[in-house]
């Protein structure tokens, strides 16, 4: 595993610029792949009929795998991230060497969750993404976290496409639980949480480890549900002291 790529998949409502503090120090390293998700950064949104499905994003995944001309390599992601990756091994699970949980869960949205997101779709389409950063802001970060990094959450979220931020929300609302694709995912596996996660706390990451044949959690102090901009030290320390196992 340990000479496998690592791509990792971007959180919402951000693009891949979430990963600018971690990219250096894991690029000397391992060779780091982080690409913006349909509809997201500089990602365009296919025009489709079909309803919001990350499968399709899953399917972007395969394809970026697939002109890069790598068969396998270590898979991961924050968030959204997280479900996306799990889309990934339920559709071509032969291409995962590895995994990387990062602040996510694998269990799907309860309805209530499932009528935010789909609000939180019908705004952002009616009135873009400056009102984003005050709503969601609180659940993202930790407390007590810095002001430049609620600034620098703030510049990536309302610079995002509201037509791609609006079919994120709705993939996310439709997406499967995941806890039986998981359990047949025989590599290694790292999970990390911040300690101060309220969105998939320490509870949720629990539940994926006890659930992944073969999986190493490690907790981040003082951190929220976006660790790589919180804690990048930590997210890179942990994958790095993971990757070589």
């Amino acid at each position: 595993m340990k000479d496998l790529p690592l791509v990792l998949l971007h959180a919402f409502p951000v693009d891949a610029r979430m990963w600018d503090a971690v990219r250096a120090p894991l690029s000397e390293r391992l060779r780091l792949i982080t690409p913006d998700q349909r509809g997201l950064g500089r990602s365009p949104l296919p025009e489709t009929d079909r309803e919001p499905d990350l499968a399709d994003a899953a399917r972007d995944v395969v394809a970026l795998l697939d002109r890069l001309g790598l068969g396998k390599v270590v898979l991961g992601g924050c968030s959204m991230g997280g479900y996306l990756t799990m889309a990934v091994l339920r559709l071509a699970p032969e291409r995962v060497g590895g995994l990387v949980f990062i602040d996510t869960k694998a269990t799907a949205d309860a309805p209530e969750a499932v009528r935010t997101r789909h609000e939180v779709a019908a705004r952002v389409e009616a009135e873009g993404t400056a009102w984003m950063p005050e709503a969601v802001t609180p659940g993202l970060l930790a407390e007590k976290a810095r002001p430049e990094v609620a600034e620098r959450l703030r510049e990536l979220i309302t610079t995002q496409p509201p037509s791609g931020v609006a079919w994120a929300a709705r993939a996310m609302a439709a997406r499967p639980d995941s806890l039986e694709t998981l359990r047949s995912a025989d590599v290694p596996a790292l999970v990390v949480v911040g300690e101060e996660d309220g969105l998939t706390p320490l509870e949720e990451a629990n539940t994926l480890v006890e659930t992944l044949p073969d999986a190493t959690l490690v907790v981040l102090p003082e951190a929220g549900h976006l660790t790589p901009l919180e804690d990048p030290a930590g997210v890179v320390e942990a994958i790095l002291g993971w990757y070589p196992a």
